[in-house]
C-alpha cells in the first residue's frame, strides 16, 4: 500500500495540464467508498487523489512562465472547460527548452518567454519531483526526448502522454531500467475518447466473427493541438499511434488503403471540444454487409485527465516497489502505443494485478 505524497512535475502547461491540475482540486476529499463521476479510482494502491502534489512545471510561453501554476493553467491560448477554481499552489512555471516544441502554426500565437531557460534536471531534484508528466505538443520529437533525458538525470519516473515513442522504444526502455526508474507511455488514451471507442468496436467485430473490411476515424477540434496538427509533417507519429492502437485489435491487419485514422481539421470556435466520426464496414454471416457509424463529442483535455491521475499513481507504486523500465500493464491500459498491445479488458486486468502487487511487477521483460 502506498504512503506519503506523490510529487509531480508537468512539462507543457496547456489544456491537458489545466484539466489535470483542476482535477486535483475538484476531487479533493473525494469519498473512497462510493462511485464518483469521472474518477475511476479515488484510491489506487493506497494513494488518494489528495496525495498528488504538483512540485514543478515547465513551459516556454511568455503568458505562463513566471506565473503561479494556478494562474498559468488559465492563461491563453488555453481554452478548455473551467470546472474548478484552483488556489495558489506555490509552484512557479519555469522556462523550459523549446527545441521543436513550437510548431509553424503556433509561432504567431505564442510568444516565447524572455530570459534563460532553467536547469530542468536540477529543478526536478531541488523540488523533490518524483514523476514527470510530459504534455508537450504533437510532433515535438526532440523536445520530448530532451525532457525524458532530464527525467533520467533528475531521478524521476516518466509518464509520456504524447505520441513520441519513448516507452515503446527499446533504447529508452533500457536507459530507464539502467537508472532504476519506471516509465509509462506512449500517447495517452482518454477515458471515453476516439481511440478507445474505435478499439472496443473493432474488438467487438472480431470477437463476434464479423470481418472488418474498411474503417475510418476523423477528428477535428478547436484547441492548439488541432491547430498545431495543421502542420502535416507533425502528424506522422500521431497517425501511427492512433492507427496501431486500432489495428492491434485485429488478428489480420487491414491493408493501408482500407484504414484511415487521424486528425482532419481545426475549427477555432470549438475551443477544446473534439468531434470524432467513426465508420466501420464489415462482412457478417453469409457474406452479408454490415455498417456502423458513431459520432462522439467530448471536451478533449478533461477526457484524459482522470487517466493521468491513475498513471502517476501507478508510477509511484513502481518507485515504491523499485520496479524499473516500462510498466507493461499500466502502459497497455493507459496509452495508445504501449510496448505491448492487448485487448482493453486484458490490459485492465494486468493493471489491476500490478496495483494489487499480486505477483505482477508490470514490467516489460
Amino acid at each position: 500500500m502506498g504512503s506519503g505524497k506523490l510529487r509531480v512535475g508537468i512539462v507543457g502547461v496547456g489544456n491537458c495540464a489545466s484539466s489535470f491540475v483542476q482535477g486535483l482540486t475538484y476531487y479533493r476529499g473525494a469519498a473512497s467508498n462510493e462511485p464518483i463521476p469521472g474518477l475511476t479510482n479515488p484510491i489506487l494502491g493506497g494513494y488518494h487523489v489528495d496525495d498528488i502534489q504538483i512540485a514543478s512545471a515547465f513551459d516556454i510561453a511568455a503568458s505562463k512562465v513566471g506565473l503561479d501554476l494556478a494562474d498559468a493553467i488559465y492563461a491563453p491560448p488555453n481554452n478548455t472547460f473551467r470546472f474548478a477554481d484552483v488556489p495558489k499552489c506555490g509552484v512557479t512555471v519555469e522556462r523550459g527548452r523549446t527545441l521543436d516544441g513550437l510548431g509553424l502554426y503556433l509561432r504567431d500565437e505564442i510568444a516565447e518567454a524572455d530570459g534563460p531557460e532553467c536547469d530542468v534536471a536540477q529543478t526536478l531534484r531541488r523540488t523533490g519531483t518524483q514523476i514527470v508528466v510530459c504534455y508537450l505538443p504533437v510532433g515535438s520529437q526532440q523536445a520530448v526526448e530532451w525532457y525524458a533525458e532530464q527525467a533520467l538525470q533528475g531521478g524521476c519516473a516518466f509518464v509520456n502522454c504524447v505520441p513520441v515513442f519513448i516507452a515503446s522504444n527499446p533504447c529508452w526502455r533500457e536507459r530507464f531500467e539502467k537508472e532504476k526508474l519506471p516509465l509509462i507511455g506512449d500517447d495517452i488514451k482518454s477515458q471515453v475518447g476516439a481511440t478507445i471507442v474505435h478499439r472496443v468496436l473493432t474488438n467487438l467485430f472480431r470477437e463476434r466473427g464479423v470481418r472488418l473490411d474498411r474503417t475510418y476515424q476523423l477528428n477535428f477540434g478547436g484547441n492548439t493541438d488541432f491547430r498545431n496538427m495543421l502542420e502535416r509533417s507533425r502528424l506522422e507519429s500521431k497517425k501511427i499511434s492512433k492507427t496501431q492502437a486500432v489495428m492491434s485489435q485485429l488478428d489480420i491487419p487491414l491493408a493501408p488503403e482500407n484504414i484511415h485514422v487521424g486528425p482532419s481539421d481545426f475549427v477555432p470556435w470549438l475551443t477544446d471540444r473534439k468531434f470524432c466520426h467513426i465508420r466501420m464496414e464489415g462482412t457478417t454471416f453469409g457474406g452479408v454487409p454490415i455498417t456502423a457509424e458513431v459520432k462522439l463529442e467530448v471536451w478533449d483535455s478533461p477526457n484524459s485527465a482522470g487517466i493521468v491521475i491513475d498513471a502517476v499513481r501507478c508510477a509511484k507504486l513502481a518507485l515504491d516497489r523499485k520496479i524499473a523500465g516500462a510498466l507493461i500493464g499500466p502502459s497497455s491500459y493507459f496509452m495508445k502505443s504501449p510496448p505491448r498491445q492487448f485487448t482493453d479488458a486484458d490490459a485492465r486486468e494486468r493493471t489491476l494485478q500490478f496495483v494489487s502487487g499480486n505477483g505482477a511487477t508490470g514490467r516489460l521483460s
